[in-house]
């Protein structure tokens, strides 16, 4: 078992490591980058040690989820930051085949992130029709 200052000095090293990174960006088509459609990764909540991380598309389509132990290392999980998760990003690239752009979301913001909450809102209609 991790013991409360262990888990706090792995997560510092974790940021140490990322800091500085940029989000994650696929453009191969070199449009304007607020031309390129979004990708969201967001805390959808949980609990100490079990929190939710969500990746959906701005169209609506979800792209995947990960179980993490803070917030804080979600960027990273996710694929967000540049560099991270190559595997992650070819699900991406899929989708978007002509480009897209990263964006991390944390729980504070999320009810208040209106591109995020209309993906989300396209996600349930989606569901809902197919139902």
């Amino acid at each position: 078992m991790t013991t409360p200052s262990a888990e706090e000095l792995y997560l510092a090293q974790h940021r140490y490591d990322h800091e500085g990174k940029r989000n994650a960006m696929y453009n191969p088509l070199h449009k304007p980058v607020e031309e390129l459609p979004t990708i969201f990764g967001f805390n959808n909540g949980g609990g100490k040690y079990f929190y939710h991380a969500q990746l959906i598309a701005e169209d609506g389509t979800p792209l995947g989820s990960h179980a993490c132990s803070h917030e804080g290392y979600m960027e990273h999980d996710l694929g967000i930051l540049e560099g991270t998760r190559p595997d992650r990003h070819e699900t991406f690239r899929e989708h978007y085949p002509n480009g897209y752009k990263m964006e991390f979301v944390s729980c504070k913001d999320v009810k208040t992130h209106k591109p995020l909450q209309d993906a989300i809102a396209i996600a349930v209609a989606n569901k809902k029709e197919k139902e």
